[in-house]
């Protein structure tokens, strides 16, 4: 009896934790918009500017690695349906997200070429790069584990742990590249105490309590 009061209770503390993530999951998008629209000239890959070819990439990095896999976790976790529908969403998302990574690296390459800059020199690029590759070994590893009819059940199982490790350390990966991002990129404009400064410092909260809050979420769904 003191265990089913536990389960429903679990599942109500992983409900909140869900919305609250989705609140700051939406309230990172819109405070990105407003910097990357208002303050830094808008998005547009095919532009001449070498600026606007550049915040694709920022843009499409978040919506891919943190947001869009922050859902895929949450999808699998606490949303309730069939095995096969938590599975299959999961997997879709995470494939959205690495193909929003794809464009979102090819446009920062862009915009080093079209600047004249070097590549990968800094620790935002080493961690960046090293988070998008394991991504990708990450969801070829899953799919090949779970959504294929080769492996056995135990191996399925013994593999579960490693698969759900590896996906909570390349969210928090993924964060990190992101807050390192925007360091570097209010360093580069030399932002302190404008506006503008603010706002990024604000972005990037929003962005770490996303992660936060879904990875909480995802545990105490564990237990529902």
């Amino acid at each position: 009896m003191d265990y089913s009061i536990d389960r429903v209770s679990y599942r109500r503390s992983a409900s909140r934790l869900t919305v609250g993530a989705h609140l700051f999951g939406i309230l990172a998008i819109v405070l990105l918009l407003v910097w990357l629209l208002h303050y830094r000239g808008g998005i547009e890959y095919d532009s001449d500017d070498p600026h606007r070819v550049f915040n694709v990439h920022p843009f499409l990095m978040f919506c891919g690695f943190v947001f869009l896999a922050g859902q895929a976790m949450m999808a699998y976790k606490t949303v309730f349906s069939s095995r096969i529908v938590q599975k299959t969403v999961h997997m879709l998302l995470h494939l959205t997200a690495f193909c929003l990574g794809v464009v979102g690296l090819c446009a920062v390459f862009k915009y080093h070429d079209m600047a004249g800059l070097t590549d990968m020199y800094s620790l935002h690029s080493w961690i960046g790069m090293g988070t998008f590759c394991l991504f990708g070994l990450q969801w070829l590893f899953g799919f090949s584990i779970y959504m294929l009819r080769g492996p056995t059940e135990a191996r399925r199982a013994i593999m579960l742990p490693w698969h759900v490790c590896g996906g909570r350390a390349l969210l928090y990966m993924a964060i990190c590249s992101a807050l390192t991002g925007l360091m570097e990129a209010a360093t580069f404009l030399k932002l302190h105490h404008e506006r503008e400064g603010r706002l990024l410092n604000f972005t990037g909260l929003s962005i770490l309590l996303f992660g936060l809050f879904v990875d909480l979420s995802v545990a105490l769904a564990r237990y529902v």
